[in-house]
């Protein structure tokens, strides 16, 4: 497997990576070769290159249409940097960590639903994790 931190590192994958979130955000469904690369202004062959990385990580899935291939993003692998990176920023900031201006991607309401679940669940497991340190006095 890849190692997504070498995926990520390469300055031309970001953009591309920044670029799909920025159209899925706008509610596009993909983004064809083509529009990467006027909008990026780099050539095709670099671009196709660049892809096929993104792909065989599994940060961009590709859907065809034709002779056109469009790609989108694929966030998952990025837990990975995100799990890792986040004790950083805690350890660095505490609770005066800055905020982090996310493009909205609204939710279906199936993964609202999960996502509001899920915050409670932590929300109560946090509870119960200080209260059990209050009473054994950590």
């Amino acid at each position: 497997m890849t190692d997504i931190f070498d995926v990520i590192a390469d300055g031309t994958r970001r953009d591309i990576l920044q670029l799909l979130l920025r159209r899925t955000a706008e509610g596009e469904s993909g983004t064809s070769v083509s529009h990467i690369v006027a909008d990026l202004g780099i050539s095709q062959p670099t671009v196709s290159k660049h892809l096929k990385v993104l792909r065989d990580a599994e940060l961009v899935s590709v859907r065809e249409d034709g002779q056109r291939r469009f790609y989108s993003l694929s966030v998952e692998p990025l837990e990975v940097v995100d799990d890792w990176l986040v004790p950083f920023l805690v350890d660095a900031y505490g609770d005066d960590a800055p905020d982090i201006d996310y493009p909205v991607i609204p939710l279906t309401d199936s993964a609202a639903h999960a996502a509001e679940v899920v915050g409670r669940a932590a929300a109560s497991a946090k509870h119960v994790v200080t209260s059990a340190l209050k009473r054994f006095g950590a």
